[in-house]
C-alpha cells in the first residue's frame, strides 16, 4: 500500500440494510454514538456535540440515497471481511462514486485513478452514464 495515497475522511460511511439499523442503534448507543436522523440522512453523532459533517452516515443496500441517483446503494454481500470489519469491494465502490459524484467522490475517484487501481478499462464495464462520468474524469482528472 502506498501510505502516501491513504487519505482521512471526516465522516465514514457504513452500509446497513434497514431492517439492522434497530440493531445498530443499540450497538453504537453502547459505544457513545447519538442517533440522529435530519435531511433525510440517518446518522450516528459521536458524542453530544460532534457535528453531522463527521458523523457515521448510514447508506441503506439496495437503496437509492437520493431520489435523483441513477443506481441504489450495493447489497451487503457486496464485500469482503477483514480481521475487523467487512469492507465493501471496489467495484461497487466505485459505482457508488460515480453515482453521487459530488466533489468529495470525484476526489475520492481521482486517488483510485493514481493509484492504479482504476483505468480506461473500466469505462466499459460500468453502466453507461456511469461510464461517461468515469471518463470524463480521466479524460479531464481536474475539470
Amino acid at each position: 500500500m502506498d501510505e502516501a495515497a491513504v487519505r482521512n475522511t471526516q465522516d465514514v460511511d457504513l452500509l446497513l440494510r434497514r431492517a439492522d439499523l434497530g440493531w445498530a442503534k443499540e450497538a453504537l448507543a453502547s459505544a457513545g454514538f447519538i442517533y440522529r436522523h435530519a435531511s433525510r440522512i440517518d446518522m450516528f453523532l459521536d458524542g453530544a456535540g460532534a457535528k453531522a459533517r463527521e458523523a457515521v452516515h448510514i447508506v441503506f443496500a439496495g437503496e437509492r440515497v437520493r431520489k435523483d441517483h441513477l443506481f441504489s446503494a450495493p447489497e451487503i454481500d457486496e464485500s469482503k471481511a477483514t480481521p475487523t470489519c467487512k469492507v465493501l469491494n471496489l467495484a461497487p465502490l466505485v459505482q457508488m462514486k460515480l453515482t453521487s459524484f459530488c466533489d468529495k467522490d470525484r476526489t475520492h475517484l481521482r486517488d483510485l485513478i493514481e493509484v492504479g487501481l482504476v483505468d480506461k478499462a473500466w469505462v466499459n464495464r460500468l453502466p453507461k452514464a456511469l461510464g461517461e462520468r468515469l471518463q470524463a474524469l480521466l479524460d479531464n482528472p481536474e475539470g
